[in-house]
């Protein structure tokens, strides 16, 4: 069974904690990874893209010549395709690309995907973490202090903390989650975590089991 050290926002060790091994020594699946990295960005397609077919362009009302004795192909309307200013054929028109994957998926793959992150000695585990107000700089100040400075870091709490979350929304290589919020993407997309203590708790209790829900 695998430990981790737990640290005061001093960096100093207060304790260690013994992780649950199906969600910290689970397999770390490529594929499943790749599909559920693959559903989120597919989720987050805006999908509004839309073109006018012959059926909407305006104009074309009439023929543009006779059918017969002109000499030149038959022609219905100007707004054809291949007239200038037709339609466009088989153009884009809004959709969705939302697609699903089983939870048992997804829930493979999240686990596989922090077990990696703590493979790589990429977590770091807080005993809490607290702002008495909204203070960019005191962000950086604790991730300083936490050897963690100009580091790409997923911050992942119990729960919504206000000060804590504007106060990093200017941090671009930082990001604040809660517990339901965590997924493959953002694990990935950070090179390390800094997890509280009670938010460790709360993602094994999630993950522990097959039936868990996530927010992305």
């Amino acid at each position: 069974m695998a430990t981790l050290d737990v640290v005061t926002l001093d960096n100093k060790k207060s304790g260690s904690v013994d992780l649950s091994p199906a969600v910290f020594e689970a397999p770390v699946r490529g594929d499943l990874i790749h599909a559920e990295v693959r559903r989120q960005l597919a989720r987050r397609r805006s999908g509004t893209h839309s073109t006018k077919n012959r059926a909407v362009v305006s104009g074309g009302g009439a023929k543009p010549w006779r059918q017969k004795g002109s000499g030149r192909a038959r022609q219905g309307t100007t707004r054809a395709p291949q007239w200038k200013k037709g339609g466009v054929v088989f153009g884009p028109v809004p959709r969705s690309y939302e697609h699903a994957l089983p939870k048992k998926v997804r829930g493979a793959a999240l686990r596989g995907a922090l077990s990696h992150r703590l493979a790589e000695g990429d977590i770091t585990l807080v005993d809490s973490i607290e702002l008495d107000g909204f203070k960019t700089r005191r962000v950086v100040e604790l991730l300083r202090g936490l050897s963690l400075g100009g580091e790409s870091v997923l911050i992942v709490i119990d729960g919504r903390d206000e000060h804590l979350e504007r106060s990093a929304h200017n941090l671009p290589d930082v990001t604040v989650l809660p517990v339901a919020g965590v997924n493959v993407y953002d694990v990935l997309r950070h090179r390390k975590l800094l997890v509280t203590k009670s938010a460790l708790a709360a993602i094994e209790s999630r993950l522990a089991g097959e039936s868990w829900e996530s927010a992305s």
